[in-house]
């Protein structure tokens, strides 16, 4: 299995700390199942399998965690006045992206972020590779969506 990939792969998660939990995360589980290796399928195939599992569960997990937490500018509010300002690009960005499907965001930051190619891509996480070009797609599609208001910033 290509290590840089997955760990490309799972910094979708946001951060590196988390990126290394899923890394160890998924090797703990393929530690836990070798004994359920059949040979049906190479093993770096089956190994990419496990991982893209631990990956998507995490993030799933992650996601939930997140739509949990109160903002800074939330909790200041309750205890005094609240301040009424619009929420720049970047902290848009980074809620547009998480709001993103787990595979659209994977293979989103992959190519966008950290700049693996489409063929590379569709190997780490196993899919074709049209669909993750379509995906991109699709992300970039639900992005400019989510990003429209600031559309005339981009622009300039």
């Amino acid at each position: 299995m290509d290590e840089q990939a997955l760990i490309a792969g799972v910094r979708a998660g946001g951060d590196e700390e988390l990126a290394r939990d899923f890394t160890q995360d998924a090797f703990i589980r393929a530690f836990e199942k070798i004994d359920q290796f059949r040979g049906e399928a190479a093993l770096p195939t089956w190994l990419r399998s496990i991982a893209v599992s631990v990956i998507l569960n995490g993030l799933r997990k992650v996601k939930r965690l997140r739509q949990r937490e109160v903002g800074l500018n939330v909790a200041g509010a309750v205890g005094g006045n609240p301040r009424q300002a619009e929420p720049d690009l970047k902290v848009k960005l980074r809620g547009a992206i998480d709001a993103l499907p787990d595979k659209y965001r994977m293979v989103f930051v992959m190519h966008d972020v950290e700049g693996y190619t489409h063929q590379e891509i569709s190997e780490a996480l196993g899919m074709q590779l049209g669909t993750s070009k379509a995906q991109l797609s699709r992300a970039r599609a639900k992005l400019r969506e989510s990003l429209a208001e600031f559309a005339g910033e981009w622009a300039s």
